[in-house]
């Protein structure tokens, strides 16, 4: 099959700025481990160890960049030379009141948040040490009640921290709010640099996860009720805990790890065992503000140090070893009950992250990279056409996308057990991705749905193009 048939190019990223990461070069994009990319709907950020660039791609029919929309900003964060501090991980925060920001972990265990022009707008120590991947996410709690649970989770080696996307929300509300009503003001760009480095901190949750070993990465998968006791229940056990939720209304966390002693492992912790600041904030992030506008002339005060919080209680639920075999990439499905595991044997493994048990495995896929998509599966392709955007959550099938670059493909897998639904051509130097979870707003339509998508960069040629919807 041609790959015409299967995807539509939307634009292209092409031009002078990529040379400082390494464009040029074939494979760039694929071959340097230390380059990072997150892909929002417009919008493409890349890192290395100390440059991050900001790329928006037009959307044009011929796929050739805009002038007046490619333009490309450059964010350089303020790094500990003496650590030897670098960025570690970038993820796009995306929220439905036109509010967009870059998200950036070092390897120094700091949560550094960017505007879209590159001005701080927030910094903050997780925990020391190196922030393996920040994972963004939204999910039902339950199906009785209309209450999504929507999270930042900031994956270290042995480590894990929760961010609550409302309080994220609010902290960025409140730095648009002031940004807007001080632009008059000359001296501006000078005094407000200081903002970032407030000592009031986004209220998080920690926990040690590293019983089995360090992890390589992790996420958490949702709330689960308790389980049927508090000592260890065996694994063939632990899908009956929703029969038995009784008079207990406590819920937990329950978090997936992958590494190399453990391929993997599972833990659960209390929701809201630890919910606190990071440090006392003897002056509000509203208080830093005010000592700008009335152009106190008090000597600053010398900043606190920053510290990291206690660790909440996470107890271990099951762990597979499987020596030699070492777990590499994690991927969620929307809901979170299912997780796509890559490991060092060149298998995927497909994890029932409620049961906690491998329903599916493949085979022969080393360096694979995979993305939970949505198709529009037994559709006529002419009236998927006409009605591209006029689809229900029911009309698409959840699916996985495995992208072999060895083989120089990608497949599509019907989920659970469905067959295999699509094979095309990936182009060397290429690599798969998927637009950051869009945190939902009060005032958001519930008519209009959105499904998970996945798109194609071409590193070699600047392309982007999207796998289409529709497969028949």
């Amino acid at each position: 099959m041609s790959r015409r048939n299967h995807t539509t190019e939307l634009g292209c990223i092409a031009g002078e700025d990529l040379s400082d990461l390494g464009a040029g070069k074939e494979g760039w994009l694929v071959n340097s481990p230390n380059l990072l990319v997150s892909l929002d709907t417009h919008s493409l950020a890349l890192a290395n160890r100390s440059l991050i660039l900001i790329l928006n791609w037009s959307q044009s029919i011929n796929g050739r960049p805009d002038p007046e929309i490619h333009r490309a900003v450059k964010i350089r964060p303020e790094l500990s030379p003496i650590e030897a501090e670098y960025i570690s991980a970038v993820e796009w925060l995306v929220f439905d009141d036109n509010i967009r920001v870059l998200a950036v972990g070092t390897s120094c265990g700091y949560l550094l948040i960017f505007s879209i022009h590159g001005r701080l707008i927030h910094r903050q120590i997780v925990n020391p040490g190196k922030i393996l991947k920040l994972r963004v996410r939204g999910v039902k709690l339950d199906l009785t009640q209309d209450t999504s649970s929507e999270e930042v989770c900031v994956v270290m080696p042995g480590v894990i921290a929760r961010f609550e996307g409302s309080e994220i929300k609010k902290l960025l509300q409140r730095w648009f709010q002031a940004t807007s009503s001080q632009f008059w003001d000359e001296d501006f760009d000078d005094s407000f640099e200081d903002y970032g480095n407030s000592v009031a901190s986004l209220p998080y949750q920690l926990w040690n996860v590293s019983k089995y070993g360090l992890c390589a990465d992790a996420a958490i998968t949702g709330v689960m009720p308790p389980p049927l006791m508090e000592i260890q229940v065996p694994l063939y056990l632990l899908n009956l805990s929703d029969f038995i939720v009784g008079q207990s209304s406590q819920r937990y966390y329950c978090a997936v790890t992958i590494g190399d002693d453990a391929v993997i492992s599972a833990f659960r912790s209390l929701v809201g065992a630890i919910l606190s600041k990071v440090v006392p904030a003897t002056f509000s992030t509203i208080a830093s503000f005010s000592k700008l506008l009335w152009r106190s002339d008090q000597t600053p005060t010398k900043k606190p140090e920053a510290k990291s919080q206690p660790f909440a209680r996470a107890s271990p639920l099951t762990c597979l070893k499987d020596h030699p075999r070492k777990g590499e990439k994690l991927t969620l499905s929307p809901s979170g009950t299912l997780a796509a595991i890559t490991d060092s044997l060149g298998r995927i493994l497909l994890l029932d992250t409620q049961a906690l048990v491998v329903v599916r495995l493949w085979k022969g896929y080393r360096e694979a990279s995979c993305l939970f998509v949505e198709m529009l599966a037994g559709k006529d392709k002419a009236t998927s056409r006409a009605n591209y955007n006029e689809h229900s959550k029911s009309d698409y099938c959840l699916c996985l996308a495995i992208h072999a670059p060895r083989k120089g493909i990608v497949e599509v897998w019907q989920m659970t057990t469905g067959p295999r639904l699509l094979t095309i051509p990936c182009p060397k130097g290429s690599k798969i991705l998927q637009p950051t979870y869009r945190f939902s707003s009060a005032k958001t339509s519930s008519s209009s749905y959105v499904p998970l998508e996945v798109f194609f960069l071409n590193g070699d040629s600047g392309q982007i193009s999207v796998l289409n919807r529709f497969l028949h």
